[in-house]
């Protein structure tokens, strides 16, 4: 089976999502921070009427914080009937993987906090591509106290 993956960069790496959990790419637009939410929260913005809740994917990853500048986009994902937006450096390609193609992350020490995020890893062209887990980066009980 082939799927296919919507690939963008966060401090320097490359991650993927599926497509069919994206609904949007959006060009950065300000968030109105909220108080007592996870220091990944971002905030929230409009999205057409509805509260959006954006997560600062390098935050929830374990890394800085990032200063989004409006060269930074934010990919609005579906996830059942939760929809949340996630801060990334740049959204690079569309790209097909053979589902037999993707590895499991490597066993790590302990300390990796990208690796429960993680799907597999998928070798594309001349890089890895890190495909990240939807259900994993979306604690529904902390996002949801954001929207």
């Amino acid at each position: 089976m082939i799927r296919e993956l919507i690939t963008f960069e966060v401090e320097g790496q490359v991650f993927g999502l599926d497509i069919m959990s994206i609904r949007e790419i959006r060009a950065w637009s300000p968030t109105t921070r909220l108080p007592r939410v996870p220091h990944y929260v971002a905030g929230v913005v409009n999205l057409r009427g509805t509260v959006l809740p954006v997560v600062d994917l390098a935050a929830r990853l374990g890394w800085r914080a990032t200063e989004p500048t409006p060269r930074h986009a934010i990919i609005v994902t579906q996830l059942g009937a939760q929809v949340g937006g996630w801060i990334v450096d740049s959204v690079s390609d569309i790209v097909t993987v053979p589902s037999d193609a993707l590895q499991p992350p490597p066993p790590t020490a302990g300390h990796d906090t990208v690796v429960p995020f993680l799907e597999g890893l998928a070798a594309i062209e001349d890089h890895m591509v890190m495909v990240l887990n939807l259900a994993a980066l979306s604690d529904r009980t902390q996002m949801g106290e954001a929207a």
